[in-house]
This record gives structure tokens, sequence and C-alpha cells, in this order.
């Protein structure tokens, strides 16, 4: 009898310890998705010459880091800055996109992504390299709160 019932106890945190595995990759694969698709939308309204809606999905904060091939930036303003400095207008914003190379998540609250970027310009000369990129959820959203763009 007691035999039987280790068994049965064995099982049920067995099926217990499944059962929150797979809810947690349900939910890692969701956040995942959802960045997903927060990045391609940068993409549509980069491609739309909107630089103020890129930016809403970093962090809005001074604490945002942004690497870049001029060095580090803080701050989210100053970020905003500098691109309308580098982009000042849709022929040099060009056409954006993105290749998701990889799209770990960390934690509840953080996911790591690393890939590409191809920037296609008619007048300038096209533009790419890679990013990673540092998302995290504050009060319920997803946001880039690290860019490293080279």
């Amino acid at each position: 009898m007691f035999k039987k019932n280790n068994i049965s106890f064995g099982l049920t945190i067995c099926f217990l310890f499944l059962t929150c595995s797979f809810s947690a990759l349900a939910q890692q694969s969701k956040s995942q998705k959802t960045v997903k698709k927060i990045l391609f939308q940068q993409a549509d309204n980069w491609n739309k010459g909107d630089i103020d809606a890129f930016m809403q999905d970093y962090w809005q904060s001074a604490e945002l880091q942004f690497v870049g091939s001029k060095g580090v930036t803080f701050g989210w303003q100053q970020t905003l800055e500098n691109y309308k400095n580098a982009y000042p207008d849709t022929q040099a914003m060009g056409k954006l996109d993105f290749e998701i190379i990889r799209n770990t998540q960390l934690s509840k609250k953080v996911i790591l992504m690393t890939g590409k970027f191809m920037l296609e310009r008619q007048q300038l000369e096209d533009l790419s390299g890679h990013f990673l990129l540092v998302w995290k959820k504050i009060k319920g959203q997803w946001v880039i709160v690290a860019d490293h763009t080279s």
C-alpha cells in the first residue's frame, strides 16, 4: 500500500510539473510573438516615414540605452533626436526590413532578440547590419530598454 501511494504521488507531481512547464512555454511563445509583432510594426512605421511612431516602442526613459557606430546614447529623447538627425527625410529613411535570428525569453519580463536589419534606399547607399535588442515588460507593455545596432 505504501509503494502504491508513493507511485501515485510521484505521478501526480510529474503531471503537475509537465502542466506548469507547458503553460510556461505557451506564455513565452505568446510574449515572443508579441515582441516580434511590435518589431515588424516598427518597420511599417519607419517605412511610412514616421520616426515618432517608430520610437513609441522604446522605453520612454532617461535610462534607455542605444549603442551604435557613434558610441553609447542614453535616454529616449536623445535617441529620437539622433534618429531624426541621421534620417531627416523619407529618402534617407528608405525601406526598412528586419530578419530575426534569435528571440530568447530570459524571464517572464525580459526577452533578448538578435537580428539583421536591411535599409534599402533609392538615391543613397543601402545599409545593413545586426542588432541586439533587450525587451522588458514594463507596466504590462513590452518595450525596448537597450538597443545595440551596428
